[in-house]
């Protein structure tokens, strides 16, 4: 490997796809007893997790410790690789400015090595596609600068589109107003989310009832998917199977050609979006 590619466990990466990519853990807490996610999603009880969120559950989340990025940030410069890291957007989290300052203090006491954190301006699988595109730059040789302004150029083309079935859990983090989420729930209104130029998460669209919200999210990646013979598409969703089926069926009679996977979504933004969120993620023309 040209150099080491990390991600963290909000990458919501299967194991199948870490060949290559180091994840660091991801703290968070349930009714005040602290929690560890590795980042295994393939072990991960997606159901049980969601239904104490129903029931009215608490999980909190926090920054990834400083003394994360230097332990398994030295470990790898010790061996005189160069780093690439995937962080979360800086928009909804303090962990890419954490990580950005641990790097420079790393580079500063190892010469000539170099550590570069994309800002994925994503979350979830927006983190993961660029880790996994970061791991193959590596495998293919590709010099650590060349391959940091690749995936810096990668980035706006990296589509996250989810809804959720719940907005009080975005009210309940701040994400959106307390007035906002009594209306949207009166109403049944469902808000298609993404994340903007800045990395913050804001609406692009509103809709009434579920069906609907699950429809537009397919008619974004109508709108923005890139020309590809046979595009790769995922699918990620916080305990509602059924629905990220439904998702599949219309994407597929957009792009018959189109890959779709289904996995479950991660804890860790999860507990931000709540059970019912459904996610398309996909390279695109543009966010």
């Amino acid at each position: 490997m040209a150099f080491a590619v990390f991600a963290d466990g909000s990458a919501n990466l299967p194991n199948d796809l870490l060949d290559g990519i180091h994840l660091l853990p991801c703290e968070y807490t349930m009714d005040g007893l602290p929690e560890t996610y590795n980042g295994s999603i393939d072990t991960f009880d997606c159901h049980a997790y969601y239904d104490q969120l129903r029931n009215g559950h608490e999980a909190k989340t926090s920054l990834i410790n400083p003394e994360v990025f230097f332990s398994h940030f030295s470990t790898v410069l010790e061996k005189d690789l160069d780093i690439i890291y995937i962080s979360m957007s800086s928009g909804i989290s303090g962990t890419y400015q954490a990580a950005c300052s641990v790097a420079r203090e790393l580079m500063e006491s190892h010469p000539g090595r170099f550590i570069h954190i994309v800002d994925s301006f994503g979350c979830g699988f927006g983190n993961g596609i660029l880790a996994i595109e970061a791991a193959k730059l590596s495998s293919q040789d590709v010099d650590v600068h060349e391959a940091a302004a690749l995936l810096d150029a990668e980035v706006p083309h990296v589509c996250q589109y989810f809804t959720v079935d719940n907005i009080n859990h975005l009210k309940r983090t701040g994400r959106v107003s307390g007035i906002t989420a009594a209306i949207a729930t009166v109403l049944n209104i469902k808000p298609i989310l993404y994340g903007d130029s800045t990395g913050h998460i804001i609406s692009c669209a509103t809709v009434r009832g579920r069906k609907k919200s699950i429809e537009a999210l397919a008619q974004k990646y109508a709108e923005k998917h890139a020309a590809e013979e046979n595009p790769s598409v995922f699918i990620f969703h916080g305990d509602c199977p059924d629905d990220a089926q439904m998702l599949a069926r219309l994407v597929q009679a957009i792009s018959p050609n189109a890959s779709i996977r289904i996995c479950q979504h991660e804890p860790f933004s999860g507990a931000h979006v709540g059970p019912g969120m459904l996610g398309l993620f996909f390279r695109g023309t543009s966010r």
